[in-house]
Formats: C-alpha cells, structure tokens, sequence
C-alpha cells in the first residue's frame, strides 16, 4: 500500500532551497557505493539545477543520472529535458555512460527501447535508485503518462513511447520502474495545479500520478503553498 507525505513550503524559494539540499544529499551518497538520481523535466525543478550546479557539487565515484521521460526532440532542443538539464549535468562531469539520457537520434520505438536495456542494467547491477523527482500536470499527469492506455501498455515494462497530448511523441518511464526508486518526490510549484494536487492528497484511484506510484511504499510531494491555495482565494 501506498502512503503520501505531503510537505507545504510558503514560498518558491524555500522550496527550490530544499530541493537543493536533497539533491546534493543524495547526488554525494556513497553509503552504497555508487547510487542512482531520476531527475524530472519542466521548470519546476530547474532553478534548483541550476542553483545545485553553481556550487560544483561532489557526487558519489559511481554516480548515474536518470531521466523520467523525454520529449522525442534532438537533445540539443530547447524543449529537451535533458538540454535544460545540462547545466548541472557539465557541473557534476560525469562519463558520458553515467548519464542515460533519452537517445532520440534513434527511430521512437527503438529509443524507448534502448533506454528500457539501460534501465535494466541499472537494475539488474543492484545499483541503488536513491531520489528520483517527478512533477505533475494540471492535468493529473506525471512523467510522460497521460493517459490510461500508457499505463496499460506500460504493464512488465521499465520504458515506452508515448503519444502526448500535446502533439509530441516521447518516452517515459513506467510505474514498474519507478517501484525501484527508494525516495520518490512529487516537487510541485505555479498555478493551475489545484485540482491534481488535491486529487493526489486525495489519493484519487483515479488519478494517472496517483496510479502510476502504486508499487512505491512511501511517496512525498512536496508543494508550494501558492499552488494549493489558487483557487481558493
């Protein structure tokens, strides 16, 4: 069973100063050896990259990035999560095979399909999935699953290619990967999400971020207390 913790921060920057410290925490953890961070897109979690990159942090000597999705666009699109990643990733300097990005130079099916094998060398390394963030759309999505046919097809898979609503074909990891992950974070922020937040404190069946958690014991969101209180003034 599920449970949600959820954390309330009164303003933007308390929440962007914790997200910081969470993940300089985990990105230095070396009490397993070499461990694993999911880093999630939009621009929610960038200025806390950004502000992470700036103090050149250490990290752990067997560091992996991970990604929870991907739009299908070249990476060096502004529209690329890991392109707006990049800053932190060239602060961290890692080797190019720590860093599983998205290979969208490849045809879709065999982009999600490449990172599904990566994924699960990961997995079958025991290679410990310390922190991995995710965000939420207004719409009550999180990664790239949108929808629940994506969670249908998502069944016995770590990765899949997804059609998004908004036009754009991506990639995306699945509820069966995320059950992998130790500490799972929902880090939301803006307007317009009232109604998916409260359906997740809600814990709404119904919900698509909701559903796709349901493998991970404990999952945290952290909110910024604006978000929660935009429909209510």
């Amino acid at each position: 069973m599920t449970t949600l913790r959820t954390r309330r921060f009164a303003s933007r920057a308390a929440l962007d100063a914790a997200l910081v410290e969470r993940l300089a925490q985990a990105i230095g953890d070396n009490s397993g050896g070499g461990s694993a961070v999911m880093l999630s897109g939009g621009r929610t979690p960038m200025p806390a990259y950004r502000e992470l990159a700036a103090r050149s942090p250490k990290h752990n000597d067997g560091l992996r990035i991970l990604f929870s999705d991907e739009r299908y666009v070249p990476s060096t699109s502004d529209a690329s999560n890991y392109r707006q990643s990049r800053e932190l990733l060239d602060a961290l300097a890692l080797p190019e095979a720590a860093v599983l990005r998205v290979r969208t130079e490849l045809p879709l099916e065999q982009a999600a399909e490449d990172y599904e094998r990566r994924l699960a060398a990961v997995l079958d390394a025991k290679v410990p999935i310390g922190l991995g963030l995710l965000g939420l759309g207004p719409d009550g999505h999180t990664a790239s699953l949108f929808r629940a046919a994506d969670l249908e097809r998502a069944r016995g898979r770590l990765a899949i290619a997804v059609q998004r609503p908004d036009g754009m074909e991506g990639v995306t990891v699945t509820p069966e990967f995320l059950a992998h992950v130790k500490q799972l974070v929902f880090v939301v922020a803006g307007g317009g999400k009232y109604e998916a937040i409260q359906g997740l404190i809600r814990e709404d069946p119904d919900l698509i971020a909701w559903r796709a958690v349901q493998g991970v014991p404990s999952v945290e969101l952290w909110v910024e207390q604006a978000a929660l209180s935009s429909l209510m003034a």
